[in-house]
This record gives C-alpha cells, structure tokens and sequence, in this order.
C-alpha cells in the first residue's frame, strides 16, 4: 500500500516566480515605453532582451541542476532576480535598467529551471505544474488589476518582480543541497528520444513567438486601436488570466483522456483564430473576447507540449530544454510584435502571426502522435532500471505520469 505524498510547495512557489516576468510583459514593456525616454521598438527590445537572458539560463544549467544543488541554483536565481529587477525599478538611467532587467531575467531563468527540472521528476508532475499556473495566473491577475491603480512609472512591475523573489526565498530551505548522487544509476548518457525532442524544441520557439509577439503589444492593442483606458486593459487582462486559470483547471480534470495530440494541435488552430481577432479589435468587446478566450486556450495548450517535453526524459531535461526554446520565441516576441505592428499594423500583424501558429502546430501534432503511440514501451525501462526516484518518492513507479510547465 502506497504511502501518502505531500505535495512538494517549494517548486509550486519557484515555478511561480520564475515565470512571473513573462506573464507581465505587456505592462512591463507598456510602463518602459511611457515612463522612459524609449519608443516602442526599444521598450519591446528590452523585453526581449530580458526574456533572452532568461532563456539563456535555461539552455545553460538543463543538465546542471542535479550537479549544482537545486538549493544553491534557487538561491543563486532569486538573488539575482530580486537584485536585478529592484535595482531596474529604482533608477530611470535607461542603460542601468537594462543591465537589471538581463539580471533579473537570468535570475527568473535559473528559478525556472530547477522549478522544472524538479517537477519533472515528482510522481505526479502534472498535478504540481497545475498548482503552479494557477499561482502564477492568480498573482499576475492581481498585479493586473493593482499596479494600473498604483500610479504611472516604468518601475512597479519590476518592483513586483522584485518582491516576489524576495518573498519565495525562504522555501529554498527545503530542496535539497545537491542531489548529483541521486541520478547516478541513470547515467550521463544523451538525452533519451533525440529525435522527438529536437523538432519539439525547433518547433517551440516558432508557437512561442506568434503569441508573444501579440502578446507583448496587447496593451497598445487595447489603448491605442480600442480606445480603452490603461485601468480597462489591465482589467481585461486580469480576466483573461483567470479564464487562465480555469483553462488550468480544465486541463488538470482532462488529464490524459485525449492524448496529447488533439489539445496541441486542435488547440493551437483555435488560438491562432484568437489571436486574429485580439490583433483586430477596435472596441472593448471584440479585444475582451479575444483576450479572454486566448488566455483560456493557452495554458492548455502549453500544460500538454510540455508534459509531451517531460516523457521524453524522466530527468526532466528535455523539459527544462524544450522550455528554454519556447523562451527565445516568448524573448523575440516583443520586438518582432512592435516591429511588426509599426510596419503592417495591428490587424495585419495578427494574421501573419495566426499563419505562423498553424505551421508551428504541424511538428509538434507530429511528434505527439509519434510519442503516444511507442508511449509504453518507453516509459516502462526507467521503472526496471532505477528504483532510486522510487525510493525517493515513497511509492510506486507510474507508467503514466504527465508533466506540464508553463513559460509565458
């Protein structure tokens, strides 16, 4: 008889602050451009250049984390997070908020790593990846909604960033010191199904950058084509993220039933048609409904692409990699949105990137219908081969386990 598991908050609490700074771009971005003597385009080049760093931290440290202590790494991240961000939010020396805003995305990168590396070997990873959205959807929604009301200035979402690392800090007293022994018997061998996880981790960057691209210019969207108040947007913003939330939920409740094949690929056609009409809203209903009805679509999507990541690997480094990758579409996406909607406009913009999601989704259905159907063959061999993560989580091994981790 299996033994009770608890669930494992630290890596809930990690993985929501490392993905934080994403789902904050729009007013991040927004504030950089009104409160700094920045355009558009470098306001959105900041963003990017942010978000690139911290998908350089992920590219780096994927086979690391085990190596370097998943304590050291978190403390290590959320310091420079915390310093990076908070310096950025307190001067207005434009080259000093970028050098905090490349800090404190590292940081978020490093967070987010061992977030997902430790998810993806818990016993019941979708579950915790669940919880972890719906912490990150709930505190930016909240975000949404307090700092239009807070007053004007590019550094309130920097500060929240700030502070949201600072107050993780003290779970990082409960992961482990380093845990290199732990793996041993599974090797250092290459990472497992190079195929599958190599045009997964191509085709990532590609889905990621059609939404961000939109997404990082949605406050534009709202203010500037729908004539709605910075108050209004970041309201429908806050909606949006809870119909998030629900989408989380949804999934959670799902679960396997309709293998990973359908929710990608079907999924990702209906978020294209979303994004569509976001991009050409001209009134609070048409961007209301498109807003709302992506975000409900996108965490789905996203909870089965990287469960796809996780059974690739029991490791959890095609996780952590495949994250990494859907974080240099999500870094390029400001900048190509503002460069896009400066040279095409909104409406136009949203058709282009809808075309490019449909063409992202055809590799990804691919590969999840490759992968479900040699599902149990391969997930069978780490159960015979290695009772060490058995032993860790006091139970028996799931040939079914499913792992999802977000990057916004």
């Amino acid at each position: 008889m299996s033994a009770p598991r608890s669930m494992p908050w630290p890596l809930v609490a990690l993985f929501t602050a490392g993905y934080l700074a994403p789902y904050l771009l729009p007013t991040t971005v927004g504030r950089l451009d009104g409160g700094l003597p920045l355009t558009a385009t470098q306001a959105g080049a900041i963003g990017s250049a942010l978000l690139l760093s911290s998908a350089t931290a992920g590219f780096l440290l994927a086979s690391r984390v085990d190596r370097l202590g998943p304590r050291t790494l978190a403390r290590t991240g959320l310091a420079l997070a915390f310093l990076g961000y908070g310096g950025a939010a307190l001067t207005g020396c434009v080259p000093a908020v970028v050098a905090g805003a490349l800090a404190g995305g590292f940081g978020s990168g490093t967070v987010t790593a061992v977030a997902a590396s430790g998810i993806a070997a818990q016993r019941d990873p979708h579950r915790v990846t669940t919880l972890g959205l719906l912490g990150v959807s709930a505190l930016a929604g909240a975000l949404y909604l307090t700092i239009p009301r807070l007053g004007p200035g590019h550094g309130l979402p920097l500060a929240a960033l700030a502070l949201t690392a600072l107050a993780v800090w003290p779970v990082t007293g409960r992961l482990s010191a380093r845990t290199a022994a732990v793996h041993t018997s599974l090797g250092r061998g290459r990472l497992p199904r190079p195929r599958a996880g190599l045009l997964l981790a191509a085709a990532m960057p590609c889905w990621s950058l059609a939404q961000n691209s939109l997404w990082g210019v949605s406050g534009r969207i709202g203010t500037a084509q729908a004539h709605l108040t910075e108050v209004t947007v970041g309201a429908v913003f806050a909606v949006a993220l809870g119909a998030g939330l629900a989408g989380v939920v949804g999934a959670g409740a799902l679960g396997p039933r309709l293998g990973r094949a359908l929710p990608i690929g079907a999924g990702t056609a209906l978020i294209a048609g979303c994004v569509a009409l976001s991009a050409s809203a001209r009134d609070l209903p048409a961007f209301a409904a498109g807003e709302i009805s992506w975000n409900l679509l996108y965490p789905v999507v996203l909870s089965y692409v990287i469960g796809l990541a996780a059974s690739l690997d029991p490791r959890g480094r095609w996780a952590v990699l495949v994250g990494s990758s859907a974080s240099l579409g999500t870094a390029a996406g400001p900048l190509a949105g503002s460069v896009l909607a400066g040279w095409a406009g909104f409406p136009a913009t949203g058709l282009l990137l809808a075309a490019g999601l449909l063409l992202a989704a055809v590799p990804m259905t691919a590969v999840a219908l490759r992968t479900g159907r040699r599902a149990l063959p391969v997930v069978e061999v780490p159960v015979e081969t290695s009772a060490v993560p058995v032993r860790r989580a006091y139970d028996t091994a799931s040939p079914n386990s499913y792992a999802a981790t977000s990057a916004r």
